[in-house]
């Protein structure tokens, strides 16, 4: 390969304590180009139904794509993709930060790990070679502190990914952190702790090769020409960080409230708003590698384990799910929170998700403070949600339970319980309604890791941009239903390869096209990459995680969201009386997919993919 990639992955096992480099064929790169597609092909290829997610038989994967390391905007990216522990179907989670660059330099486009370590370890990787080192002394420790650890003991310029007491432990809603305190996460799916079942401590690597550009004249002068949009169409991103629609979401009847069951939630949304984070607590912004926009927050808090330090700052979703979700408007708690998870390696989504859930079941009698240890559960109550953190990231009495997502704790604690967790597959859902854009109900039923609104976006193309290349120049109607099918598979091949290639989905605010992709990955490969060529290899990784999860008995009866979506109306605010008609959606997306009506992709939608 002439350009984009190192044509090298590194695989180890740790339960031999071997490693191996293998080469990348062009063929296969080309095929799922790197990130997300590479990792789903490795999965299926490397796994079965019998696979046990925290077993040594299952795959972790850390993949970059053929654009990280370059000059593109926002291509410092990296994509981790296994088994799920907490669906027990396709997991994978898209993470910023610096490693996937440094990864890279480092000499391999994608480490793949099997085996269970005797003792924790931690893997080295340094300009081409690598090493599996003890990791006893950092076992217990923090992601913080580990990732401090690890810089130093390889080098101090170097980047990793760690896990903290949460994945060692094996919460289902483990996290991977990475930067330190800055707490960029892969958080989605559990996969910290399918490190932790490894006992792998952490990945750290440092490198000086540079990534190949097939024409790097062509490739600079062809980001000059949408650098500009991308900056413009990001100013808010820039200034509050991603909270910054929090209010406007709010408003529009977007922002779950009391696990979506309020409507409106005004003046409290505004005291956990970016706007008031910029106001208050911010110190200032920071940057993933390759990035142009900025959206990362660098705050100071008085509170907590990190008060008078300065740390990563909560994400819209963190606001969210720890906030309105629970009924706290105390911004110094929700940071303080978001401060734990990171610590601690917890998924904020799930995390707040879960713990709203468990308050709805002590509101309803379901539960009561002899079984949370004594914790009053009580909504708006800070210091409860802050304790239940702390012990889910631990695994201590009651958070034990609530550190195996919503799905497993509704099943243990019984009764109406599981009316009242908010899931698809397993996966608590992100906070986007789709009470307040349809199509948000069909993206959430389809999507391949469960409940998540970043597999195709379409919130996004309802609420504020378009996409011209597919037909849409504006946003569309959110109420409306019809088309909406269309546009959700159509989004989630754009999103499969943003998620391979490695950009950042913030660039799409920005006006970046397909027509933009193709020219960034053929000048810096040296192919002759075609607009419809890379359309369809989203198309054929997506249907690749398809029939990954058919295999494991997904149809369509698990593509669904709950009924309090499906039928419980939100009743004042913005999106007041609106239901997602999910079933005639869903109905035109399996026809636009060619698959059959139980949602398995035909077998001539897979030739035609070259997946037969």
């Amino acid at each position: 390969m002439r350009g984009g990639y190192i044509g090298k992955i590194l695989r180890v096992d740790l339960t031999t304590g071997t490693m191996a480099v293998e080469s990348l064929p062009e063929n296969k790169a080309r095929a799922y180009l790197g990130g997300s597609g590479l990792g789903a092909r490795i999965l299926y290829d490397e796994t079965s139904p019998a696979t046990d997610p925290l077993g040594p038989e299952n795959v972790l994967i850390v993949a970059t794509g053929p654009l990280t390391g370059t000059s593109a905007p926002t291509s410092g990216r990296h994509e981790i993709i296994a088994r799920s522990p907490l669906t027990g179907i396709y997991g994978e989670s898209d993470c910023g930060g610096t490693f996937g660059a440094e990864l890279k330099a480092a000499g391999f486009d994608a480490v793949v790990v099997t085996g269970t370590a005797a003792e924790p370890v931690y893997l080295a990787i340094f300009n081409g070679e690598a090493e599996l080192r003890p990791a006893a002394h950092l076992w217990g420790q923090d992601t913080y502190a580990t990732d401090e650890a690890l810089r130093k003991e390889l080098d101090p310029r170097g980047a990793a990914i760690s896990i903290g007491p949460a994945g060692e432990k094996l919460a289902l809603i483990a996290s991977i952190m990475n930067d330190g305190r800055e707490g960029r996460a892969a958080g989605r799916a559990g996969l910290g702790a399918v490190m932790g079942s490894k006992k792998l401590k952490g990945i750290v690597a440092r490198g000086t090769q540079d990534v190949p550009v097939f024409n790097p004249e062509a490739m600079k002068e062809s980001i000059r020409t949408v650098a500009s949009d991308i900056m413009e169409g990001t100013k808010g991103f820039q200034t509050n960080g991603t909270a910054n629609g929090l209010v406007g979401f709010e408003q529009i009847g977007d922002l779950p409230i009391k696990n979506w069951r309020q409507g409106s939630w005004a003046e409290p949304a505004l005291n956990i708003s970016g706007q008031r984070m910029t106001e208050t607590i911010l110190t200032r912004r920071y940057f993933c590698k390759s990035c142009i926009i900025g959206c990362g927050r660098r705050v100071k808090i008085d509170r907590g384990l990190s008060a008078g330090m300065e740390i990563g700052g909560p994400e819209y979703e963190t606001l969210a799910a720890l906030g309105a979700m629970c009924l706290i408007d105390d911004l110094q708690a929700v940071a303080e929170a978001n401060d734990l998870c990171n610590r601690l390696g917890l998924d904020t989504i799930s995390t707040g998700a879960t713990i709203a859930f468990a308050m709805e079941c002590y509101e309803r009698g379901l539960i009561s403070q002899k079984d949370t240890d004594g914790v009053e559960l009580t909504w708006g109550n800070a210091e409860a949600m802050l304790e239940m953190v702390r012990r889910m990231g631990q695994r201590e009495g009651f958070g034990r339970l609530l550190s195996e997502g919503s799905r497993r704790a509704a099943e243990a604690i019984g009764g109406d319980a599981p009316r009242y967790a908010i899931h698809t597959k397993g996966l608590e859902l992100p906070m986007h309604d789709p009470r307040a854009y349809n199509s948000a109900a069909v993206g959430y039923a389809t999507s391949n890791r469960g409940a998540c609104h970043l597999q195709a976006l379409s919130h996004a193309f309802e609420g504020r941009i378009g996409f011209p290349e597919f037909g849409y120049p504006g946003p569309l109607d959110r109420f409306a239903s019809e088309g909406k099918g269309v546009m959700v598979a159509r989004m989630q091949h754009v999103m499969c390869l943003l998620d391979s290639l490695k950009l950042c989905k913030f660039t799409l605010f920005g006006k970046l096209s397909i027509a933009n992709m193709v020219d960034w990955l053929n000048w810096t490969t040296g192919w002759d990459t075609t607009f419809d060529e890379l359309v369809t290899t989203g198309e054929r990784i997506f249907n690749l995680k398809r029939v990954y999860n058919v295999r494991l008995g997904v149809d369509r009866a698990a593509d669904t969201v709950p009924q309090r979506i499906l039928t419980e109306e939100r009743g004042e605010g913005g999106a007041a009386h609106n239901l997602p008609p999910l079933d005639s959606m869903l109905d035109e997306y399996y026809r636009y997919r060619g698959w059959d009506e139980n949602g398995r992709p035909t077998p001539q939608k897979l030739a035609e993919l070259g997946l037969a």
